[in-house]
């Protein structure tokens, strides 16, 4: 049985083939297509080769049909061929081309009558344009009716990208797309504030993207990258999927991507090779037509009953068909349908054979009874239900949105999201979802760099892996027990956090991001605009500054702290006012001697005045009868001059003493960068590196300061003074003459556990960036693990955990520049060593003084020979005992006395070796003469007797 239809099938094939028009026939039908469009006229031979099998519709007639093939941008051509097939007699017109032609087949139909039913077809598969098509004046004179519906795509997408809440995207589109046909939609986004921007995808992709790769700058690379997050596509399914394997090949987009692929030509086969071929997430919007649920019911549609190889959804043939295809098949449909009825009402216009190049031809007399029974008819088909409204339109449409999750993985399940209708509007959600709190079962491979106190290496056991400790470990701990996550850490081939090469390569930390070898990225990473522009970051968990490391002044021992108040050259203004002040005392002294009382041994010489001043300016020592007013007005000056030293001396002593007054030079940044002894440098192509480059030299953001600083982290190229690592810039500074330059929260932990205390730190107390853990470019887990930090933040979670690694009891102080103590205040004997050596010397060298004058006293009296010397050479004191035990008075003349030794103790015959004390009477006799008088001179010999002396008038 199935062989004779096929049979019966081609004969009718054969016969339609090569006898367009059946003289037999009042059915005739008119159709031009588009020279590509072959499939189009194979199911219109198929349709009408259907229905001429049927015989309930059309009962004993068959339709014939005449088919011309036209250049769609050619309108010339298809009004000639639409001449010709009007001058054979045509019932009606099926038109399935381009939008170009179409006008001027919609003006023919018009003017002679002829029922056209137009079935727009895009070029190349690209998604439709609404055709400017001719309007006329009044309705009735419109011949053609729109059996595809009007283009909805600006309703559609302008829907779903509210949905998603789209604020920037790009449109791409193919060269073949019209793109007039968004206009309106662009207006609207305008409207809403929506950045939108365009770009033309050419034929030849892959030279495109070369040749954007050859003529952009890495920033703007860059900044493209950014902008491809967000991307709708404009286009056909297979200019889609060599756009989207160009630019996943060059890593251009990464999968937080989410592109939103419209075309209402959009089968199967063709979504599941899209899904395939991107990553991220994809969004797609195609046409759909309504399927009846029962599957029995699929191919008949009332008293029809469609092929099977085109009704059927598993048939390979149903699978290719086009949307066009279907207009087609639906359309002889309708049309046979109409004819019925015509037949039953007998209300039948034969065909008239129209010459449409005369001027004086006339139109069709029943073009309007046949046009109005087309716009009644309706009919179930390959597209659900085709009818029109009065305005020529077909209403029924409909839109289903299918949508992925977002992932790496190829060959992602595809689920329906919504669908889209006219009436109805979006009927579904499209709200962006998630990841969601449980990422159990989820392994990531982790890259770091070891920075105390972010990462460092707790345990490394042969034959196991490594175990690291830090604070970023411990925020990656948090995130991991609270999202389910496992991870896997490995340090950076190169040791370096990473910038970008000559040649426009990433290397290190950030360069294994790039290259997509490791997920996440956790040290202490600072979050820069370049780093940022090729990998995702998280918010901060840390604020970051600059700051520098510097070496604490030594104490040194002063041993002369004790002339530390006054400057030296306040010491010797003291020392030459005491010999002034000596001088002048002993001058006033000499021009107006003082009345000393008579035997007095007391003097007025220039040694007992300087010994007297410097008494007095000490506190100490003895007094000096200084009598006369002048004396005694220039001694009152000088003690009220040595209260105000002295009492000045003590208070500045006691300040000395008990309170360091060592201050360094370099207490900012800024005083760093005004000097040149002290060399300082940072880790070379380190962020801080950059940041002091970019500063510098920037015009638009050039700092005086950090030019100063540059001139000098840069000198050689920047050989001399930065280092490859941060542990080589610690050990610098402590052994060493240099200052880092570097995180300051790397240089505070170094402080607070520097067993010596030895370093101090000075920096921006205000940050200018921060800390943040570094993704892959588009990852998905960059919004959760953000959301995540800020809850730790906001509960005191991530105080407690820089606590651990940062704490505020360290017995280092951070911000003085000399060693401090913090218990007590007692001074040590470097304080006092210098008083101490004074002492010492004054002892030494009065002992000297004191052997010096014992020797010159012994030789000067071993020079002079006494009067009592023996024959022998003996002293008659040594022969003769010394019987003065008692007192005993010798008559000396004064002349003599004062020619004696005073005030040492003198060597008298009468006192023999025994001090005694001189006491000179001058007794007056009552019947002396004073004028004759003679004083005399009683010696009386007290032993161990202080020297006196007494003077009697």
């Amino acid at each position: 049985m199935k062989v004779v239809s096929a049979v019966l099938f081609l004969a009718i094939f054969w016969s339609q083939e090569w006898e367009p028009v059946n003289s037999d026939s009042i059915i005739h039908i008119g159709a031009i297509f588009d020279e590509s469009a072959r499939k189009d006229d194979e199911v219109f031979r198929m349709a009408v080769a259907d229905l001429n099998l049927n015989n309930e519709i059309l009962e004993t007639e068959k339709i014939t049909i005449s088919v011309e093939f036209v250049d769609g941008n050619n309108p010339f051509q298809a009004v000639q061929e639409a001449c010709e097939l009007m001058n054979r007699g045509i019932l009606a017109l099926v038109s399935s081309i381009g939008c170009m032609s179409a006008g001027s087949l919609q003006s023919l139909a018009d003017a002679m009558h002829i029922p056209h039913l137009f079935i727009q077809r895009a070029t190349a598969g690209t998604p439709r344009s609404s055709c400017p098509l001719i309007t006329t004046r009044t309705r009735q004179d419109d011949y053609t009716l729109f059996v595809r519906p009007p283009v909805y795509l600006n309703d559609v997408i302008l829907q779903v990208v509210s949905e998603y809440s789209w604020q920037k995207f790009i449109i791409f589109y193919d060269q073949e797309y019209d793109i007039r046909g968004i206009q309106d939609f662009l207006d609207k986004t305008s409207q809403q504030g929506m950045d939108v921007s365009l770009q033309k995808v050419e034929s030849n992709i892959n030279m495109m993207i070369t040749s954007m790769f050859r003529t952009m700058r890495v920033e703007e690379l860059h900044r493209y990258r950014d902008t491809l997050r967000r991307a709708v596509l404009f286009m056909s399914p297979a200019t889609a999927k060599a756009f989207i394997t160009e630019v996943v090949e060059t890593n251009l987009v990464a999968f937080d991507c989410h592109w939103i692929i419209i075309n209402e030509e959009i089968s199967d086969q063709d979504v599941q090779e899209l899904v395939m071929k991107s990553i991220g997430r994809l969004t797609l919007i195609r046409q759909t037509f309504p399927l009846p649920q029962n599957t029995s019911q699929r191919c008949v549609k009332h008293n029809h009953r469609i092929n099977t190889s085109l009704c059927d959804p598993k048939d390979p043939k149903a699978q290719t068909l086009e949307i066009t295809n279907r207009y087609i098949y639906d359309t002889v449909l309708l049309l046979a349908n109409t004819f019925h009825r015509k037949l039953e009402d007998r209300k039948w216009h034969s065909m008239a054979s129209l010459t449409c190049i005369r001027k004086n031809s006339k139109p069709w007399q029943g073009g309007r009874p046949m046009l109005d029974n087309v716009k009644k008819s309706g009919v179930s088909g390959l597209t659900g239900f085709l009818e029109f409204t009065d305005n020529g339109t077909n209403p029924n449409i409909y839109f289903e949105i299918l949508g992925t999750n977002y992932g790496e993985d190829r060959g992602r399940g595809v689920i329906k999201l919504a669908t889209w209708d006219p009436v109805h509007g979006l009927n579904g959600t499209l709200t962006d979802r998630k990841l969601e709190n449980n990422m159990r079962g989820v392994v990531l491979r982790v890259v770091t760099v070891l920075e105390e106190p972010f990462v460092m290496v707790s345990e490394n056991v042969l034959g196991k892996p490594k175990k690291y400790q830090g604070y970023s470990i411990d925020v990656l701990d948090a995130l991991s027990n609270y999202l389910g996550f496992k991870y896997e850490i490995y340090v950076a081939p190169d040791h370096k956090y990473g910038s970008q090469q000559a040649d426009g390569v990433w290397n290190g930390l950030i360069g294994e991001l790039v290259a997509k070898r490791a997920d996440m990225g956790l040290s202490a990473l600072t979050i820069t605009p370049e780093r940022e522009s090729v990998v995702d970051f998280t918010t901060r968990y840390m604020d970051y500054s600059v700051g520098v490391l510097l070496r604490k002044a030594e104490r040194t021992v002063d041993m002369f702290a004790c002339l530390a108040p006054f400057d030296l050259s306040l010491w010797a203004c003291i020392a030459g006012t005491v010999l002034l002040v000596g001088i002048l005392v002993y001058l006033l002294n000499w021009l107006n001697p003082p009345r000393l009382p008579m035997g007095s041994v007391s003097s007025t010489t220039l040694y007992n005045s300087m010994w007297f001043v410097y008494g007095s300016f000490v506190q100490q020592g003895g007094e000096v009868p200084y009598t006369t007013l002048a004396t005694r007005m220039m001694m009152g000056v000088w003690w009220l001059f040595a209260l105000i030293v002295l009492s000045s001396y003590t208070a500045n002593l006691a300040a000395f003493l008990t309170i360091s007054r060592i201050e360094n030079s370099i207490q900012s940044l800024q005083d760093l960068s005004k000097q040149t002894e002290l060399p300082y440098g940072t880790v070379l192509d380190s962020a801080v590196y950059e940041q002091v480059r970019s500063k510098a030299m920037n015009p638009f953001e050039r700092d005086p300061m950090y030019s100063q600083m540059w001139r000098m982290i840069n000198r050689t190229g920047g050989a001399d003074n930065n280092v490859e690592e941060s542990k080589e810039g610690i050990r610098k500074v402590k052994y060493g003459h240099f200052a880092f330059v570097w995180d300051v929260a790397v240089l505070e932990y170094v402080g607070i556990n520097d067993e010596d205390c030895s370093f101090y730190t000075v920096g921006n107390k205000a940050p200018d960036r921060g800390y943040g853990i570094a993704l892959q470019h588009g990852s998905p887990y960059r919004d959760i693990f953000s959301q995540r930090i800020l809850e730790l933040q906001q509960n005191g979670d991530m105080d407690i955990l820089k606590l651990k690694w940062w704490p505020r009891d360290s017995p280092c102080d951070l911000y003085s520049a000399v060693h401090t103590k913090h218990r007590g205040s007692a001074l040590d004997i470097h304080s006092f060593a210098g008083v101490f050596c004074v002492l010492a010397a004054g002892v030494v060298l009065s002992c000297l003084i004191a052997m010096v004058e014992t020797w010159w006293t012994r030789r000067k009296g071993s020079r002079v020979p006494s009067k009592e010397t023996q024959a022998d050479g003996t002293s008659a004191r040594q022969a003769e005992p010394c019987h003065h035990q008692h007192d005993t008075h010798h008559d000396i003349p004064l002349t003599t006395l004062r020619t004696a030794p005073s005030p040492h103790y003198p060597q008298s015959p009468a006192c023999c070796d025994i001090p005694c004390a001189l006491i000179v009477q001058h007794r007056v006799e009552p019947n002396d003469d004073p004028s004759q008088l003679v004083p005399k001179i009683r010696m009386t010999s007290f032993a161990a007797s202080p020297p006196t002396s007494r003077l009697y008038l």
